[in-house]
């Protein structure tokens, strides 16, 4: 599957089943070799909509204000409440930050789960949003809301692998440039996962 799927209404269904199909198998991985408590668990929403018979997201950019992530490109999410599980916190972020109805979303299935030096442990859920929908950002969390086809990150100039050193470990960090933005990242890793998953 590619992040073009088939256009028209009768196969609208058939890319959510297919896409169910490809983040089932292999099942998403989950962090493992830290005590519980180290990182704090969190929860984003990948929100996919078909549009001209392409796959699109959307991404939010953070107001500078928040206390972690300032003016950071992301999925809408956040820290899990005692109790949630990934899903309802997903959820109940993504209705916070941009006004997305719960029930609106057809859930798809989950990605590898991502640890971001700022302490926590994201699982991303991903979900079929309609198409058109009026989101309604939070002004105190959301400065901008992004859509953007799956498509531009998939233009390998626009890809950069940059050199960098975390705890004294050299790694390689993956910087999508689009539409003079850098997605980067946790975000660019929730990416790469679901795209590699689209075209296996």
């Amino acid at each position: 599957m590619s992040p073009r799927p088939p256009g028209g209404e009768p196969e609208r269904r058939s890319w959510i089943l297919e896409l169910r199909e490809r983040l089932a198998s292999p099942p998403a991985r989950r962090l493992a070799g830290k005590p519980a408590g180290e990182l704090r668990p969190a929860a984003v929403l990948v929100p996919l909509y078909v549009d001209a018979a392409e796959l699109w997201t959307v991404l939010t950019k953070r107001t500078d204000t928040l206390p972690s992530h300032p003016s950071q490109i992301a999925f809408p999410g956040g820290s899990r409440e005692a109790g949630e599980d990934p899903w309802t916190a997903a959820l109940r972020e993504a209705g916070e930050e941009v006004g997305l109805d719960a029930e609106r979303v057809v859930r798809l299935g989950e990605l590898d789960e991502q640890e971001v030096p700022s302490g926590f442990r994201i699982v991303p859920c991903v979900g079929a949003i309609p198409h058109p929908y009026e989101l309604r950002p939070s002004e105190a969390e959301i400065a901008e809301v992004i859509r953007l086809p799956l498509s531009a990150f998939t233009n390998p100039r626009l890809i950069e692998e940059r050199p960098v050193v975390y705890d004294g470990v050299r790694r390689s960090l993956r910087v999508y440039h689009v539409g003079g933005r850098q997605v980067w990242g946790a975000t660019a890793r929730i990416l790469h996962d679901l795209l590699e998953r689209l075209e296996s």
